[in-house]
């Protein structure tokens, strides 16, 4: 049965999830060969055939849809169909899958071989598994993983493989087109490339759209690609892309379709393949690009250990349950449907609000290693921690994960010590251990290496604990806000609290996912959550902090520090370093820069400010609140700063102002 409903306030321990299998357990004991090459006959969508790829790109060349574009496209240009037809032709050439299964039992060989070497588990929920099976039976279905490393689509293919489903259809980036061999064995196992950025390009988007949106109308096989649309550096959820959600949502939208199931899939590494990788990246370090070359460079992975995955398949969400009450259809109903429309508001609102809740899924039932508590309490002692220390506040906020909802996965029955130090041994490039004190290995630097050396090493570590960190924000991170919402709020009264907690959920909404419109659904749900730990009580109209709660509020509020600090660096050097003639192309090195300044000079502890991540979700901020604008000039996007404005908000970050309302009016 799919899903009605995407979120619900709900008592988080009370929610039910699966059990998981180990798919690697098998593969341990019997051949890789014959598992390869074993007979693999996956049951389609009510029973249809499989599709050829020279069908399916003859099917969307002769549509309606690109031929009414083709026809637009040539009286705009002059140019005659014919050869606007023959573009077509060519983007669908370079864009379209090639499935062939010598090619996915080659996958299946090589990955059983390189999984089993790199990783401990492989573990799958076999429930969802049940009842992504019944769904594709059912209704077209779009399969919406999180997306955290390079191993996220060719794990999705290997795990439907294994359970003997029908291989997804996977959206690409066009960078593997450029690896030899690799990119062509990648289409022939079910990858389509798209371009990053077509914008504008009428055929091109009536191309994509229409290969999409066959293949979902026939069934011929599962779509899948990424909400967040690229992966996430920092292991937070990233603010979903819509562009792709809509297309999959018109057939249906137009009644096309009768149904199309949403499936959210949360993938969880104990350990990131890309990790200091990432961390590189977000300190300006140009991403290398994908080549085959590089791939086999990065064989020597196969001699780390990277623990377990989990892999949680969710309760697929029926589009056609959500649309009810909230659009209209039968509006479709007025255009011809292979005229191409822009959505309407009412759609469009409804798109997002979908896509922001599908993500909310997938981080609620993201599986959580012991290590993301432990780096957690690392991350705010800097100076290290005796082992049983340690230990003992791991356990603690083991117990408020829990309070809080967090699905974690805890060794049974295993000392609280031992299951520290198999964590810090898997993580040992991270933290180590030296007569009995946990630290940090940060890049203390040797006398021969430069200032600014110092500290992009130290900001590479950082970051890289961070990114561990940042995979249990999603379960703290309303309580956090409302934990800062309290320090900085000028009294105790609710409203005031709630004053500022909408300040600081409006300012960090670029950070995490926040659903837009929830503002009072997540303050509520802090109350509760403080509340039910213990931390908080309610007294009248007055949100009081409890003699035990002052533990929990000191830990929740260092949490958000990394992210209040950067903030207001960037805050501060607008109103001190910034100028007229400051382009968007130049503010992130920019601030890297100044920011890099203030930590020499022993002014800044805040090394994530460094991060470009960060840096654009504070651009983001600031432009969104009206602190910044942009005005193009001569073909360069420049920055203007409203000191004032951004003064304000840099105050109010720091709670040094009694009251938001004065900086909302201003702004």
């Amino acid at each position: 049965m799919a899903s009605t409903t995407l979120y619900s306030q709900r008592d988080p321990m009370l929610k039910k999830r699966d059990g998981f299998e180990d798919i690697l357990e098998e593969r341990r004991n019997s051949s890789d060969l014959k598992y390869a090459l074993r007979c693999y006959a996956p049951v389609l969508y009510k029973g249809l055939t499989p599709c050829k790829a020279n069908m399916l790109k003859n099917i969307v060349l002769q549509s309606d849809h690109v031929h009414y574009v083709i026809n637009q496209v040539s009286q705009e240009s002059g140019e005659a169909p014919d050869i606007i037809h023959e573009e077509a032709s060519v983007i669908l050439e370079e864009m379209a899958h090639r499935l062939t299964i010598s090619t996915v039992r080659f996958f299946a060989f090589a990955l059983t071989k390189a999984f089993k070497t790199i990783f401990q588990h492989v573990c799958v929920n076999e429930e969802g598994i049940q009842r992504l099976q019944q769904a594709i039976q059912e209704h077209p279905v779009v399969l919406l993983p999180s997306h955290r490393s390079y191993m996220d689509f060719l794990l999705m293919s290997y795990i439907l493989y294994t359970y003997d489903l029908a291989l997804p259809v996977i959206a690409a980036g066009m960078d593997f087109m450029g690896m030899k061999i690799i990119g062509e064995m990648l289409r022939m196992s079910g990858a389509f490339f798209i371009r990053r950025s077509f914008a504008g390009d009428k055929l091109y988007w009536a191309v994509f759209s229409e290969y999409v949106k066959t293949m979902l109308r026939n069934g011929f096989a599962p779509i899948e690609f990424f909400l967040e649309g690229t992966r996430s550096r920092t292991c937070k959820s990233l603010t979903p892309k819509l562009g792709l959600l809509n297309i999959v949502m018109e057939p249906f939208l137009k009644g096309e379709v009768f149904d199309v199931h949403l499936v959210p899939i949360s993938i969880s590494y104990e350990r990131i393949l890309e990790e200091s990788l990432y961390a590189r990246e977000l300190l300006g370090v140009p991403k290398p690009k994908e080549s085959t070359s590089g791939l086999l460079k990065a064989r020597r992975i196969l001699s780390e250990n990277y623990g377990s995955i989990h892999v949680y398949f969710g309760q697929p969400v029926s589009i056609r349950s959500l649309a009810q009450g909230k659009v209209n259809r039968s509006k479709h109903n007025l255009v011809p449907r292979h005229i191409p429309r822009k959505p309407t508001k009412e759609t469009q609102s409804f798109v997002n609000d979908t896509a922001y809740r599908i993500v909310r899924l997938q981080e609620n039932n993201m599986v959580l290693k012991p290590w993301v508590l432990m780096v957690s309490i690392l991350l705010q002692n800097p100076e290290g921690l005796e082992l049983s220390s340690l230990a003992e506040q791991t356990l603690w906020l083991r117990g408020l994960a829990q309070t809080y909802g967090a699905f974690l996965d805890w060794p049974d029955h295993a000392p609280s010590a031992k299951v520290v130090l198999s964590s810090l041994a898997l993580h040992r490039d991270l933290a180590c251990v030296s007569r009995g004190r946990v630290s940090l290995v940060l890049g203390e630097p040797q006398c021969s290496v430069s200032s600014e050396e110092a500290v992009f090493n130290r900001a590479v570590s950082l970051l890289s604990c961070a990114s561990y960190r940042n995979q249990i924000l999603h379960v703290f991170v309303r309580p956090a806000l409302l934990a800062v919402a309290m320090g900085n709020a000028a009294s105790s009264k609710k409203d005031e609290v709630y004053n500022c907690f909408s300040f600081l959920r409006k300012m960090f909404s670029d950070e995490f996912i926040l659903c837009p419109g929830d503002t009072v659904q997540d303050f509520e749900e802090a109350c509760y959550l403080l509340g039910k730990s213990g931390s908080v009580q309610m007294l009248q109209q007055n949100i009081v902090v409890t003699d035990r709660g002052q533990s929990t509020l000191s830990f929740l509020t260092g949490l958000l520090e990394p992210y209040l600090q950067g903030y207001q660096v960037v805050c501060q050097y607008f109103c001190e370093e910034s100028c007229d003639s400051l382009t968007e192309k130049r503010y992130i090195p920019a601030v890297r820069s100044f920011a890099v300044k203030l930590i020499l000079a022993g002014n800044l502890r805040c090394y994530e400010v460094l991060s470009s991540d960060m840096q654009k979700n504070v651009l983001s901020a600031l432009l969104r609140m009206g602190a910044v604008t942009k005005v193009k000039i001569a073909d360069q996007v420049t920055l203007r700063v409203n000191k004032l404005a951004v003064n304000s908000l840099e105050d109010t970050l720091g709670g040094r102002l009694p009251t938001q309302k004065a900086v909302l009016a201003r702004l």
